[in-house]
């Protein structure tokens, strides 16, 4: 099966320089990214702490980028409308993070946002099989959320494979989340993921010229490596 889906590259602004985070998405937009992905973290679902909505609604006004909000928290229902109102445009949530997974997505969608479920490696996919209609995104975590720069783990990749299949002809982006380089795109993209997600592979280099050679690079890997 072909994906007509386009490929997608979202930087993950965790990997980026924190004192200076306005100009650092101003930069990675102007360098080619499509989306900008930020990791929501609780130190409760996950073992770290990263920012909260006032942040992003800071973020906000500095590109037009998709905001790919990813949250690792759980709860995760109580905050929702947050996220909206601090301008998400894809709000994830974790399937693990709660037990009411359709009424959150569902409250997602009720707030005028794109809805995405998240599974962490060890999560089987069948979980999707039963939301499947009420997602617009599914993201697959490639290692166990909390921090940036973890090794891939390409045991996924068969996971993946099989939620494209399930996705078929559904206007669903299918996304990575994890130790996403130039050579782990290229397994992603032949799963069928057309999303993905890169920090450290992004932001390396420091310099828009920099994350202009990184995302080409990483989209070009993807782009020739499609099922």
């Amino acid at each position: 099966m072909t994906s007509h889906r386009p490929i997608k590259i979202a930087p993950s602004i965790l990997a980026s320089d924190y004192s200076k985070l306005g100009q650092e998405i101003r930069d990675v937009t102007e360098a080619g990214a499509d989306w900008i992905h930020l990791d929501v973290m609780d130190g409760h679902f996950v073992p770290n702490i990263s920012y909260g909505p006032d942040v992003i609604a800071k973020l906000r006004p500095h590109t037009d980028a998709v905001f790919d909000c990813h949250l690792m928290i759980s709860p995760v229902d109580m905050y929702l409308e947050s996220f909206a109102k601090a301008g998400c445009d894809i709000i994830t949530v974790h399937a693990e993070a709660g037990p009411h997974l359709h009424r959150s997505l569902q409250a997602v969608r009720n707030l005028g946002k794109k809805a995405g479920i998240a599974l962490n490696p060890a999560t089987p996919m069948n979980i999707v099989e039963q939301v499947i209609d009420m997602v617009d995104l599914v993201l697959v975590m490639s290692v166990n959320p909390g921090f940036g720069g973890q090794k891939f783990i390409h045991s996924v990749t068969d996971k993946m494979a099989d939620i494209h299949a399930l996705i078929g002809e559904r206007p669903i982006d299918l996304e990575v989340d994890g130790g996403v380089t130039t050579e782990t795109a290229v397994d992603c993209a032949k799963a069928g993921a057309n999303a993905l997600v890169a920090g450290s592979a992004v932001f390396k280099g420091g310099t828009i010229d920099a994350y202009r050679d990184n995302i080409n690079a990483i989209r070009k890997a993807a782009e020739t490596n499609r099922p």
